[in-house]
């Protein structure tokens, strides 16, 4: 796949470390790899955004980012207090395309969910996604409430015709619940594709080259790693 998109049932749950992962473990597997952020929102000018992140943890990835806004908000909303031009769907698909064209894989991450707004017309990541036919990976949350944000998810990838190779939980708690490991047997039902990988919580403060040496352990082969499901449920009791 020369362009993955990478995606999340919601904010604050672990997009940016599990592209970090990707990357890491891509960049392991002796691929190139370039990381395309269609909008950073938060970040002043002056400050690393999440593409910076992922450089320092997974190591040598071309950085591209098509625009900042400061406000912490939907990129809509964040480009027009900012009044700034809003990304749109077809920007990504063009810088994504011509970063395809010098590397073995692009991983496109996303602001938010799949359907948060990129502009006033209601352009969204998963339309940047269908005008490249490129898949779209998920990253889920461990605990209660994400058997319903990833099959809303899911069902929203399917009713665009947009495939989604499976689903990564994006942070793993160290000392996990019941409802923690129930969902780990459930959550592939929920999203109707494979769970490909678990990141441990805290993943993104280890020393980068730890981050790059475990990165593979995290992921499944199907994402240049090792990881199996069914021996992670094992270990989970």
């Amino acid at each position: 796949m020369p362009v993955l998109v990478v995606t999340g049932t919601g904010t604050e749950i672990g997009k940016t470390v599990t592209t970090a992962a990707v990357a890491a473990a891509a960049l392991a597997a002796g691929r190139s790899v370039a990381v395309l952020k269609p909008a950073q929102t938060g970040v002043r000018a002056d400050e690393p955004g999440d593409v910076a992140e992922v450089a320092r943890l997974a190591g040598a990835v071309t950085e591209a980012e098509l625009a900042r806004y400061p406000d912490p908000l939907a990129p809509a909303t964040a480009a027009r207090r900012a009044g700034r031009a809003a990304v749109r769907p077809y920007e990504v698909a063009e810088a994504a395309g011509k970063l395809a064209a010098e590397h073995d894989l692009v991983l496109v991450e996303g602001a938010g969910g799949l359907l948060v707004r990129f502009d006033e017309e209601g352009g969204t990541l998963a339309d940047a996604a269908r005008l490249l036919g490129a898949p779209v990976l998920v990253v889920v949350q461990a605990g209660l409430g994400t058997l319903n944000t990833t099959t809303l998810t899911a069902e929203a990838l399917r009713a665009r015709g947009l495939d989604c190779p499976g689903v990564v939980i994006g942070s793993w708690p160290t000392a996990p619940d019941l409802a923690d490991r129930c969902n780990l047997a459930e959550l592939a039902e929920a999203a109707g594709a494979p769970l490909l990988g678990a990141l441990p919580q805290g993943a993104a403060a280890l020393p980068p080259a730890d981050f790059r040496a475990a990165a593979p352990g995290w992921l499944a082969p199907a994402l240049d790693g090792t990881w199996s499901a069914e021996r992670f449920a094992a270990a989970q009791g």
